[in-house]
C-alpha cells in the first residue's frame, strides 16, 4: 500500500449576487487543469489552522473584492479527496456580494464571470467542486449547516459537521 504523506489544504469562496454567482475561470494553476473554481488557493504556512483568514487572503489577491463588500459569509462545507498521491483538504466559503456594491470583473488569476444560478452546473470544474456545488444548490444554501464531504469517483457522501 502507498504511503500518502503529502496533504494539500486549499479554500475557496464562492460569491453570490441575486440569482448569480461569482466563478473564476482559472488558467495556470498548478494543481487544477483550466477549468471554473471559486476564488481561492493554497494555505501559506502561517495560515494551515485558519482557513478564514487564507480565504481573505486570496480573494483579496485574486479579485477586487473586500470583506467589507460582504454579507452572510459562512463557511459551508470541508471536503476531502485523494489524488495524485495528496489527500486533498478544500474548505468552501460562500457569501453574497451587498446590494449597494459593484464589483470589477478584473484578475490576474483568469476570468471573472457573473454565471446565472441556474447554467453553474453546464461549467467545466474541478470534481470536487462539482460535488459539492450540486450539493451547494439543492441543499446547503437553504441551511445553515456545515458540511462534510468525501469524493468519490462519481458522487460525494455528505454529513452535517455537528459539535457533540
Amino acid at each position: 500500500m502507498d504511503s500518502y504523506t503529502k496533504l494539500r489544504n486549499m479554500t475557496a469562496i464562492y460569491i453570490t449576487r441575486g440569482e448569480e454567482m461569482l466563478m473564476l475561470y482559472r488558467v495556470g494553476s498548478r494543481v487544477v487543469d483550466p477549468s471554473w473554481c471559486g476564488i481561492g488557493g493554497h494555505f501559506e504556512e502561517s495560515e494551515l489552522n485558519d482557513p478564514y483568514a487564507c480565504v481573505l487572503r486570496e480573494m483579496e489577491e485574486e479579485t477586487p473584492i473586500r470583506r467589507e463588500m460582504l454579507e452572510n459569509l459562512q463557511f459551508k462545507y470541508v471536503t476531502l479527496r485523494l489524488k495524485k498521491g495528496e489527500i486533498r483538504q478544500n474548505y468552501y466559503y460562500f457569501a453574497s456580494l451587498k446590494d449597494d456594491v459593484e464589483v470589477s470583473l478584473e484578475s490576474d488569476e483568469g476570468k471573472l464571470r457573473w454565471v446565472p444560478l441556474s447554467k453553474v452546473m453546464e461549467k467545466e470544474m474541478p470534481l470536487t467542486a462539482k460535488f459539492m456545488l450540486e450539493h451547494y444548490l439543492k441543499t446547503g444554501r437553504y441551511d445553515d449547516c456545515l458540511y462534510s464531504g468525501v469524493t468519490c469517483e462519481d458522487k460525494m457522501i455528505f454529513t452535517e459537521l455537528k459539535e457533540f
